[in-house]
């Protein structure tokens, strides 16, 4: 019988991204509601977690209060919460809300891009030097995250060259982390495979993260591909929920209790408490007042008795 283990790390860093990505296809919240998440998914132990995004809000409703959910969160000390920024404005007004920890989003498809931005995918790439001095200047970090990766809604499958191309030109412009996103779930282990080991061919070894979306039922399998190429940080969504307002079709994010639970059973470490995730995805299902896809919300632990 074929040996089907993999050498996989001891550890992978979850970072929670329900209270952005997540949110940011819902019907507002109230900040409240927000805190509430916040209590839920802080307990789980997880520690790093995108809070929010300081973006249009006619464009994003749902992220109105970015400023104000950033004043909660000095309340959870030794988490690193950060922000998703679209724009050097957007960089600015999170470092005056007090937050110098950013993601910035690069879009690897034009189509995708104008339809996110309203600009280009060269024009997006060369405004990361003006986002990283914002965020350099006051002792801060900033990601850059390559959306539509693998294959945009309106430009169909990317060119593996797109994507090398911005993360070269991110690095050489001030990024200190970059992630590869696959905003509307298409893409496959072997894909995934591939693309990572181009990019870090690329780059070498700058810290590189990755981010599904489950549109397809394949995340959980791309994200263990992932850190079989070599990946140590991984995104996930509460519940499941999210998904991207300008990517027709996209749907949830890979549910953070899954992955734990997955990433676990491979002996895995996260740090992450799966029965508090699992609560967590219940306070998220009832904060956002539908049923979220969280399959193992639903079907528990396989340890629950009854």
């Amino acid at each position: 019988m074929a040996d089907l283990t993999v050498n996989f790390p001891a550890w992978v860093h979850v970072r929670e991204v329900g209270l952005r990505d997540g949110l940011q296809i819902e019907k507002p919240i109230t900040t409240a509601a927000k805190e509430r998440l916040l209590d839920a998914v802080v307990a789980t132990g997880v520690r790093r977690v995108e809070a929010t995004a300081f973006v249009s809000p006619r464009a994003v409703p749902s992220m109105a209060d970015a400023e104000e959910v950033a004043a909660l969160l000095p309340r959870w000390p030794g988490v690193r919460f950060s922000a998703l920024v679209a724009s050097p404005g957007g960089a600015r007004r999170a470092v005056a809300a007090g937050i110098t920890d950013l993601e910035y989003v690069v879009s690897a498809s034009d189509g995708h891009s104008r339809a996110n931005v309203k600009i280009g995918t060269d024009e997006a790439t060369e405004k990361i030097a003006e986002v990283a001095a914002t965020v350099h200047d006051v002792g801060g970090r900033v990601e850059v995250i390559v959306a539509t990766a693998w294959d945009c809604p309106f430009d169909g499958p990317t060119p593996t060259e797109r994507v090398l191309r911005i993360v070269e030109r991110a690095v050489e412009l001030g990024a200190d982390e970059l992630a590869i996103a696959d905003t509307i779930g298409t893409a496959t282990p072997v894909r995934v495979q591939r693309l990572i080991g181009a990019v870090r061919e690329r780059v070498g070894p700058v810290e590189l993260g990755a981010h599904f979306h489950n549109t397809r039922g394949a995340g959980l399998a791309c994200a263990v591909a992932a850190v079989g190429a070599g990946v140590v940080r991984l995104d996930a969504s509460t519940g499941g929920l999210g998904g991207c307002p300008f990517a027709p079709g996209a749907s949830g994010n890979i549910a953070t209790e899954e992955l734990v639970y997955l990433l676990h059973d491979m002996g895995v470490e996260t740090g992450i408490d799966l029965g508090l995730a699992i609560d967590a995805a219940a306070v998220a299902q009832d904060v956002v007042g539908h049923r979220v896809p969280s399959n193992l919300l639903r079907a528990g632990d396989r340890k629950r008795s009854g």
